[in-house]
């Protein structure tokens, strides 16, 4: 089975392993891009991941304006749109917070996490297919968790009954990514990404670090993301300054 082949049923068995779960209040909204963004999510994986990938980006889980519209990890819109160049359908979730509708590419919210993070990338290869050559972009979690009231909650918030059913599933799936593109790098973008690869992957061959999350949540991200997180990855040895 190819590497693709191998990552996309990686994902399918996440889905199906994901799609029973419950969840108690506040979160009263679940939704899983990795069913109704589907086709996006298979074209990002048949486009980029085709071999071993030397870095493993890792990130949380989706935002209501990037993974949850597109269904690429931090999927900013126009990133996805004109970087990547991927166009596939799109459909909407069973059960739709009215203030967090999907609307796929046509979502006119930036996701601010998902600008940085791609706005980067594409600066430091203008041409998406030489960043994907040698890296690879995930999110531990695929669920996006709304309250009533439109807030997102996070997995790390979740009881641990909940959460504990959410990271076997989430574990199980990227130690088989990991076994299939086979990379030098784990890198969590974020601690809690780091804390997950740490435990989920202890014992692996390879090596982890972190960089500083993106999100517009963190004042340290606020003042300088692009230069911090680059100057991160220089100083483990990732990227070349």
């Amino acid at each position: 089975m190819s590497i693709t082949a191998r990552c996309e049923q990686a994902a399918l068995e996440l889905r199906s392993a994901l799609d029973g779960l419950a969840f108690a209040p506040p979160v009263a909204y679940v939704y899983q891009p990795l069913d109704y963004a589907w086709a996006m999510y298979q074209a990002y994986l048949r486009r980029f991941v085709t071999g071993r990938r030397r870095v493993v980006l890792l990130g949380m889980n989706p935002g209501p304006f990037g993974m949850a519209q597109t269904g690429i990890p931090f999927g900013e819109v126009a990133a996805v749109r004109d970087w990547m160049g991927l166009a596939a359908a799109i459909g909407r979730p069973d059960q739709e917070h009215p203030k967090r509708p999907v609307l796929g590419l046509d979502c006119p919210r930036s996701e601010v996490s998902g600008r940085r993070l791609w706005g980067l990338c594409a600066e430091r290869y203008p041409q998406a297919n030489n960043f994907f050559a040698e890296h690879l972009v995930l999110n531990y979690c695929p669920l996006l968790f709304i309250e009533a009231g439109g807030r997102n909650r996070t997995p790390d918030a979740l009881p641990a009954q909940e959460a504990a059913a959410v990271m076997t599933a989430c574990d199980e799936h990227l130690r088989q990514v990991v076994a299939a593109v086979q990379p030098e790098w784990l890198i969590g973008i974020g601690a809690f990404a780091l804390r997950q690869a740490t435990r989920g992957l202890a014992g692996q061959p390879l090596r982890l670090g972190t960089i500083l999350h993106p999100s517009p949540a963190s004042p340290a991200a606020n003042r300088g993301w692009a230069e911090a997180a680059t100057k991160q990855l220089v100083d483990l040895g990732v990227w070349c300054s």
